[in-house]
């Protein structure tokens, strides 16, 4: 059978391979100690569950509006607009399937073939994957190490940008490396899309996994709301990886081409999962704070395991359950030169899986330093000291 010329564009989230490997090591009888993908083995909160099931009993199991339920879109709208300090009603809401259509459907919304979109790099693998399988092209952009995390390179940015650049994919509290921009870095990226006249994706799917502080949206500011798209799930907040919840969130004109594109694509999001989200978001919030206040935890054993292994250096950010440490010293002592010898050679030695960089897009020209991600929502606290204590054992053997 002929495939199609255009699925050579078409990328993958390639964590998924690391994890297929460390399942077939563990098949062999060997223990993983899982901190390649960013699932979460935290139960989804009573009242979520219990919403989805009252619903499955009165018979919410047809097809419903291609934009969601009315009531979780006002929902979604109220909580939305009380978070980040703006007005939206539910014509400025979509749900979709999960997070991670939000982004295919805002592509295929905004960008012609041949625009340029500026996406972060290292970051979520499926940016740069829907922007050229849509006839895009991809300019990545990076981040600036310090000793207080990351920073967003904009002067990158601002080299980049031609006539054809049309969009900026933001993803604030961000995966792979945890980075929060500074207000200083959103005021200088709000400058930048004003005068170049951009629209931007604000993925915002960890902005209520923080453990101090308060996560800030590039949509607040002046002249942004127009702009910008959200990209809301439901997965994080409230442990529902495999529920399949999240929803775009925009001016009303971008909103109503997703919502149509979610008629070409599965006619509408499942029925009775709204109903749970829906109990999720009008709850109790007390379930949702623990699962916060358990990642927290895990967040400093892991940060403080890593930190304590030669060759290793680890930012500790306060939002998502992804840790970026620079292991550039780690591999240069052992002796390792590839990124993919030095993560095989960890699993087979430790049992300890993980992703590294090259997994969160092709690197950049002149990278010098080495980076792997760390997930923490799927393991815990004892695995993460056992496994860790391995990994430190075998690094500075």
């Amino acid at each position: 059978m002929n495939i199609a010329d255009r699925i050579a564009n078409l990328g993958t989230e390639t964590a998924f391979a690391v994890s297929a490997e460390a399942a077939a090591f563990a098949a062999k009888g060997n223990h993983v100690y899982p901190f390649h993908l960013g699932d979460m083995n935290l139960p989804t909160p009573s009242t979520v569950v219990e919403g989805a099931i009252k619903a499955l009993r009165d018979g919410k199991t047809g097809y419903c509006p291609n934009g969601g339920i009315p009531q979780l879109r006002e929902a979604l709208a109220d909580d939305i607009s009380r978070t980040h300090g703006v007005s939206y009603t539910a014509d400025n809401v979509a749900v979709q399937p999960g997070g991670k259509p939000v982004i295919g459907k805002f592509i295929q919304a905004v960008m012609n073939p041949g625009d340029e979109v500026l996406y972060p790099n290292p970051g979520y693998p499926i940016y740069e994957s829907q922007i050229e399988y849509h006839g895009g092209t991809a300019l990545p952009y990076g981040y600036l190490e310090s000793d207080a995390g990351f920073a967003i390179d904009i002067d990158a940015i601002e080299r980049q940008i031609t006539p054809k650049t049309r969009v900026l994919v933001l993803n604030d509290l961000q995966n792979p490396i945890g980075a929060e921009a500074s207000p200083e870095e959103f005021e200088r990226l709000a400058a930048i899309v004003r005068e170049h006249d951009l629209t931007v994706l604000c993925d915002e799917a960890y902005f209520e996994i923080r453990y101090s502080g308060e996560s800030r949206s590039f949509v607040s500011l002046p002249d942004m709301l127009e702009r910008c798209v959200i990209l809301y799930t439901f997965s994080k907040k409230y442990a529902m990886t495999g529920w399949r919840l999240g929803a775009a969130v925009g001016p009303k004109d971008v909103i109503d081409v997703i919502a149509k594109l979610n008629v070409n694509d599965e006619s509408c999001s499942n029925h009775f999962v709204q109903y749970g989200g829906l109990a999720g978001l009008t709850g109790d919030p007390t379930e949702v704070h623990q699962i916060v206040a358990t990642l927290k935890q895990r967040r400093d054993a892991a940060a403080a395991a890593l930190n304590a292994i030669e060759g290793v250096r680890c930012a500790v950010p306060e939002a998502t359950f992804y840790l970026f440490p620079n292991v550039t010293g780690a591999m240069a002592n052992r002796g390792f030169d590839s990124y993919d010898a030095f993560r095989k050679a960890c699993l087979e030695a430790t049992g300890v899986s993980f992703c590294t960089r090259l997994h969160f897009g092709r690197p950049v020209p002149g990278e010098s330093e080495r980076y792997i991600r760390l997930a923490y929502s799927g393991i815990d606290i004892d695995q993460i000291e056992e496994g860790l204590g391995r990994l430190k054992a075998f690094l500075e053997s």
